[in-house]
């Protein structure tokens, strides 16, 4: 039996036709499965954590975004029941980190059915699992600020930068990686389990969700205009060739400063914050 949890509003809409689509798919293989969607985030939470009690499961296809993913992974960490990820978000970077078709959503699902699962890192920050990445500086007050739009559309994300960045500030931080310890001003701090977020931004491309360690991408603080010549090279991963981009790597990462979290786009909250890396706590596919 397999659980199928749809998110149809994601992707601006485009996760109702995916699910569409998914479903028309599953009833042709005639695979068995239970849609325990919801009609909210609460009840999806609720529906998942009572029926991964179930025996016998095969899978959860989980249609939507990173939020969906975030969701999801709450329930299914250090199970044996692995997610299977059919991409319809905005962002989709935890597909982008598995190397899902993007294009061909359904295909994410053959490739399940036909290949075996292995196991992928999660972080761990104030009891809540996370698969990509983990900020702090410029970006989270970004989202700080574009949570508080009226604005639906992605575009509030641009409109948000915009209006930070001509106040934004570096600001002081107190790191620990592991055993090591250091005072720094930063723009942005990023503890990536993944390579991506913001929809594709390869913050840490070179990070590996399956090493047992964190990439630490700490941007030192740089002019206004340096930033934003910097900043487009951020979705190629060639910004970490900036002098002031620094790549540490740790398996416990503290940050403290007077600053917020986010991760997987949810907030967090304010800082101090402590992140682990949860080795092989998530089974689901990796495109090989």
């Amino acid at each position: 039996m397999y659980l199928l949890l749809a998110n149809p509003t994601s992707g601006a809409g485009w996760g109702k036709s995916v699910t569409a689509e998914v479903l028309k798919e599953l009833k042709k293989l005639e695979i068995a499965f239970k849609d325990i969607s919801g009609t909210s985030y609460e009840s999806a939470v609720l529906n998942l954590r009572s029926s991964l009690k179930e025996s016998k499961l095969e899978a959860v296809i989980v249609v939507g975004g990173d939020g969906m993913v975030h969701l999801s992974i709450q329930e299914l960490a250090g199970t044996d029941v692995p997610l299977i990820l059919i991409p319809a978000g905005t962002g989709n970077d935890f597909a982008r980190t598995m190397d899902l078709d993007l294009d061909s959503p359904v295909a994410s699902l053959h490739y399940a059915l036909t290949h075996q699962p292995i196991s992928v890192d999660l972080g761990r920050v104030n009891g809540r699992y996370f698969a990509e990445i983990l900020s702090t500086g410029f970006d989270s007050m970004v989202n700080e600020r574009a949570n508080r739009m009226r604005i639906r559309s992605k575009i509030k994300y641009d409109l948000a930068m915009l209006q930070e960045l001509p106040i934004f500030e570096p600001m002081e931080y107190e790191i620990s990686v592991d055993e090591t310890r250091m005072v720094t001003k930063a723009m942005l701090i990023a503890v990536a389990n993944g390579i991506s977020y913001g929809g594709g931004m390869k913050i840490c491309p070179n990070s590996d969700i399956r090493d047992g360690l964190f990439d630490l991408m700490i941007l030192e603080p740089v002019s206004k205009f340096a930033f934003l010549k910097v900043f487009p090279k951020v979705f190629k991963g060639t910004h970490i060739t900036h002098p002031k981009v620094k790549i540490l790597q740790g398996k416990k990462i503290t940050i403290n400063s007077q600053a917020i979290a986010y991760a997987d786009g949810e907030r967090i909250g304010p800082l101090p914050i402590t992140a682990e890396v949860v080795p092989g706590a998530l089974k689901t596919w990796l495109r090989a």
